[in-house]
């Protein structure tokens, strides 16, 4: 695009050598979000949104304040344009592509209300000039198919055009800044069709589709495996993939998502476990198939947002995730609160959702308080935003009724009761009560165990006291990723081997990770974790059912009262499923489990009332996109993620970031060096002076000896008496 020769700047560079003039920022911009908005039939709305998102910029004080003038509210002109000729689902785009979509307030709001209505009254800067350079385009009407009373799926469009938006604006800004050298990949020549092939040939060579013996492990995971393959010509909507542990369903699903996006000519599948697994193994299955360009592994939750009324954006903002790949593997968390997201940095990736198959793994975990939602949002997907869905599980939960009438769900597994009852390769067995003491009794007569325990500090605590072997070992979530992996390659070797190890770890090892232990412990817990738990033991069928069995339990009274809010409601149900059913492990027991869970929850499936509060704004166009942001959280304990520089690398990585080099390729890599903090802990490393604060919301552990490779960061710290000061 040749460049203009506009007086009107929007971006000077960092060393003043450079100028953007708005114009060009303007019409680039509006290319890209045009782009990114046809896969939904609305590229004329997304050259609207990025053509007009800066005229406030042609004001004469925006000008100054790139010299060092004042602040100046930039947002609100473009946005007071659309709202004169009432085109209020751009209106909110443009004016919340710095500080994010806003609650829509209320008609009487006054300049004085941080409501969208409130900064329609506010008063700006002339930037009249802009129309000697830029002019309003037409749009027309969108494809939209409302669900339900319409207001759900307004607000939903309006998120999916501001995504097109602010990532077009983030990557128009960032290519300026950077003179194109941000350490951003393209992968325009990595097409889906050469990834099917990939996947057939790898398929081959390892023979994953010749069926030998249907009485085998390996032959029944061969027939689901082809029936995926075939199924993905069927067309887009909604699936279910009811495949037992130890099935196979990972590479099933991949199978099918790929003919599936080769048929229907998609551009991305969409990868997401629940946020108490290790992605890493998932990733590395598929990097081995596609390779290591092609598939994105992003579970970072670090926001960074500017504060209200600051213009420019920082280098770390450009750097954020906007799931450029073809292959993206995240976690629910990512996943669905970025659909209910309002700020721009979180929003950004949401448009490369559009077109994409997308696949729950393990969907029966999602959080019963958000369940409708999260239909409610799938179905927007499937409706509205040509996806197909794929619900991915062991123990697949009855949950078609919560889907509108619009959409039926089609099962992609052959024979799915037949293939339960091949499956089951282990007793499971419940204990009763025990002591930690009599628990690790057990554990110390074992030869290839794995204890599953309901939280972090437990596991700690039972592998302290377990003894040092070379043999024990510990995963959960205190061991940055790295590290996770380095365990993972040393369990899996010990167990191949056939060499004693003990494994105490938390629900992260439930799914997604192939082990195969001879005896399996496990708190208890809801019935589908439990079930989970048990697919790690004679996962291959290499033993008799006798031979391997899951042990229950349960610790005294002293430790269930400290169970963690959202596990409650699974535990209770899951009593109740232990005492009515003798095989609670059956068909019959997972229905009346996910029945009694679910209808006993009632309006709780939906306990912020989210739903309800979108369909009520359709007729004033008021939608609460801010209150819900701050409402939807699938972890109601908020994590702060503490970064450890103890490996070679990491220190390196530190090192750049101290130096300011904000590049997507150095926040992806710093992700495998980073502990979540629970808010209550987070706290306690502050009182003690443990964290330092390089940038807002980047903290940095300093006392290095916390962190051990075998049992991750130590929670147990001395608070002392340090005043809680978030400027650490």
């Amino acid at each position: 695009m040749e460049k203009s020769n506009s007086k009107y700047l929007a971006h000077i560079s960092d060393d003043k050598q450079r100028e953007q003039t708005i114009l060009d920022h303007s019409k680039e911009t509006a290319e890209l979000a045009a782009n990114f908005a046809s896969v939904f039939g609305c590229k004329d709305w997304g050259y609207a949104c990025g053509l007009m998102h800066d005229i406030g910029k042609y004001s004469l004080g925006f000008q100054k304040r790139l010299r060092g003038g004042p602040r100046v509210d930039h947002s609100t002109a473009g946005a007071k344009e659309f709202y004169k000729i009432k085109n209020i689902m751009a209106s909110y785009c443009v004016c919340g592509h710095h500080t994010g979509l806003l609650n829509g307030g209320s008609k009487i709001d006054t300049s004085e209300d941080k409501s969208f209505y409130g900064r329609m009254e506010r008063q700006v800067e002339d930037y009249s000039v802009f129309e000697t350079e830029l002019s309003m385009p037409k749009v027309s009407n969108p494809p939209l198919k409302p669900l339900k009373k319409g207001g759900f799926s307004v607000s939903f469009f309006i998120r999916m055009l501001f995504s097109c938006l602010v990532d077009a604006d983030f990557l128009n800004t960032e290519t300026f800044m950077t003179e194109n050298k941000s350490g951003r990949e393209t992968l325009l020549d990595i097409s889906i069709d050469e990834l099917y092939q990939k996947l057939l040939k790898d398929m081959d060579k390892k023979k994953w589709r010749e069926v030998s013996d249907t009485e085998t492990v390996n032959g029944r995971r061969s027939i689901i495996l082809n029936a995926c393959l075939e199924q993905g010509k069927q067309p887009q909507g909604l699936f279910t993939l009811t495949v037992p542990t130890g099935g196979g369903k990972t590479i099933s699903s991949l199978a099918f998502a790929l003919t599936h996006a080769k048929e229907h000519r998609l551009h991305r599948i969409i990868y997401a476990i629940p946020y108490t697994s290790i992605i890493e193994q998932n990733v590395e299955v598929f990097r081995s198939i596609l390779g290591n360009e092609s598939v994105l592994e992003d579970h970072s939750n670090i926001e960074w947002e500017e504060e209200e009324n600051k213009e420019e954006l920082k280098k770390i903002q450009l750097a954020t995730e906007n799931w450029d790949r073809p292959v993206v593997v995240t976690t629910n968390v990512q996943f669905f609160e970025s659909l209910f997201a309002n700020k721009s940095s979180k929003c950004r990736k949401l448009h490369n959702i559009a077109g994409s198959v997308i696949i729950l793994d393990e969907a029966q975990m999602l959080p019963e308080p958000y369940l409708l939602p999260c239909i409610q949002a799938l179905s927007e997907l499937i409706y509205n935003y040509h996806c197909s869905v794929v619900l991915c599980t062991a123990t697949q939960p009855s949950i078609q009724k919560f889907f509108p009438k619009e959409i039926i769900a089609k099962e992609l597994c052959p024979l799915v009761l037949e293939q339960y009852a091949f499956f089951q390769r282990t007793l499971i067995e419940f204990m009763g009560e025990w002591s930690q003491e009599e628990l690790i009794k057990q554990l110390k007569k074992e030869t290839q165990a794995l204890c599953i325990v309901n939280s972090r500090k437990k596991a700690q605590k039972i592998f302290e006291e377990l003894g040092d072997s070379e043999d024990h070992f510990y995963l959960s979530t205190l061991l940055y990723p790295n590290h996770r992996k380095k365990q993972l390659e040393k369990i899996r070797t010990r167990l191949k081997e056939k060499k004693r190890c003990i494994l105490i770890a938390t629900s992260l090892v439930e799914a997604g990770v192939d082990f195969d232990f001879q005896t399996v412990y496990r708190e208890l817990a809801g019935l589908d974790s439990i079930i989970q738990a048990a697919g790690r033991c004679n996962r291959h069928g290499k033993r008799s059912k006798e031979e391997s069995k899951t042990k229950v339990f349960t610790f005294p009274d002293a430790e269930r009262n400290r169970i963690a809010p959202e596990l409650r409601r699974p535990i209770s149900v899951a009593k109740q499923i232990i005492q009515n059913h003798d095989k609670f492990d059956s068909i019959e027991a997972i229905e009346d489990y996910f029945n009694r869970l679910f209808y006993f929850e009632g309006d709780g499936l939906d306990a912020k009332e989210i739903i309800k509060q979108f369909e009520e704004g359709v007729r004033s166009y008021s939608y609460p996109f801010q209150t819900v942001a701050e409402q939807f959280k699938l972890i109601e304990d908020k994590t702060i993620p503490i970064f450890i520089a103890k490996d070679t690398e990491a220190i390196e990585l530190l090192k750049k970031f101290r130096q300011g080099q904000y590049t997507k390729q150095l926040i992806r890599k710093m992700g495998q060096y980073q502990v979540n903090l629970y808010e209550r802990d987070y706290r306690a490393f502050v009182g003690a002076g443990l964290l330092e604060m390089v940038i807002p919301n980047f903290y940095v552990l300093k006392d290095l000896k916390l962190y051990s490779e075998e049992t991750g960061l130590d929670l147990k710290v001395d608070r002392g008496d340090a005043i809680f000061d978030e400027e650490v």
